[in-house]
């Protein structure tokens, strides 16, 4: 079929975007690119200095203390295994490169869900952003990420925080929006102000909410150390991305489980966190 209508030069708009990001904020980008990478490096500096089974004790004891001995088990035994199958190096760098990107995301995410929860203006013009933060393809986000942060570990931070970012600032401002307006009116009533309210009555209600934000933020953090392997970034995902080029299933195997066994401890801990603090709410 004929098209009358000449085609949107929108590619043309994107990469024209880029280059002028390039070269007018290349400093700027460079600076982040040396703090990301500080950050990250210092992380696995600090994980390696702790010996692998004190770090099993310590995580063990964390699983056991916010949820149950089963959790607590499955922890000892599910680090035990990625130390014994070889893949504990790499397993500090991907709960490096995850911290990182959850910090960073919580940082700016909580932040803004407050500001939108605050404003309807504000979050009429977030909501259509969070959309499509969370519909484009991983894979578009590390493109413009290559030619701003060059090869390596901090493109895949910087794509692990636009993608995981958007739960933390949807269950921020839903946590603030279902405290129940009874208690809001008790807290004007009383003469409490926008920021009193804020800091003493919503934010605590609305934080097992937020938890829960947090929560899917670290998943989708850790969905994304297989792609940003394939722009340089270390750990787990760049065993099993070298395991699919190779055709090695057994390890490819091998370094997906260490990656399934950390993701059900960090998403066991944030959850049962969550669930404590809303407990307590209710008590």
């Amino acid at each position: 079929m004929e098209n009358w209508l000449p085609k949107l030069p929108i590619a043309d708009w994107v990469d024209v975007l880029v280059n002028w990001l390039t070269i007018n904020l290349g400093a700027a980008f460079d600076g982040i690119t040396s703090v990301l990478e500080a950050v990250v490096d210092g992380l696995v500096a600090g994980f390696e200095y702790i010996p692998s089974y004190v770090f099993m004790i310590l995580l063990t004891l964390l699983a056991w203390k916010v949820s149950n001995k089963g959790m607590a088990l499955f922890t000892l035994i599910g680090l035990f295994l990625i130390d014994n199958l070889g893949y504990w190096d790499p397993m500090l760098e991907t709960l490096a490169l995850v911290l990182t990107a959850v910090i960073i995301s919580i940082l700016l995410g909580v932040p803004i869900g407050i500001w939108a929860s605050q404003k309807q203006a504000v979050r009429q013009i977030i909501t259509p952003v969070l959309d499509f933060m969370q519909t484009m393809p991983a894979f578009v986000y590390l493109i413009p990420a290559i030619f701003f942060f060059n090869i390596g570990v901090v493109p895949g931070v910087v794509a692990s925080v636009i993608f995981a970012m958007p739960p933390t600032i949807r269950l921020t401002i839903l946590g603030i929006q279902q405290v129940p307006a009874d208690i809001i009116e008790a807290t004007e009533a009383f003469g409490s102000t926008t920021r009193q309210k804020l800091v003493k009555v919503q934010l605590p209600l609305a934080m097992p909410t937020i938890m829960a934000g947090i929560n899917q933020s670290i998943m989708l953090a850790l969905s994304m150390v297989v792609i940003s392997s394939m722009v340089g970034a270390p750990g787990l995902g760049a065993d099993v991305y070298r395991a699919v080029t190779q055709i090695q299933i057994g390890k490819g195997f091998e370094a997906g489980l260490a990656i399934v066994v950390i993701a059900i401890v960090l998403d066991r801990i944030t959850q049962n966190i969550g669930k404590n603090k809303r407990q307590r709410g209710v008590m």
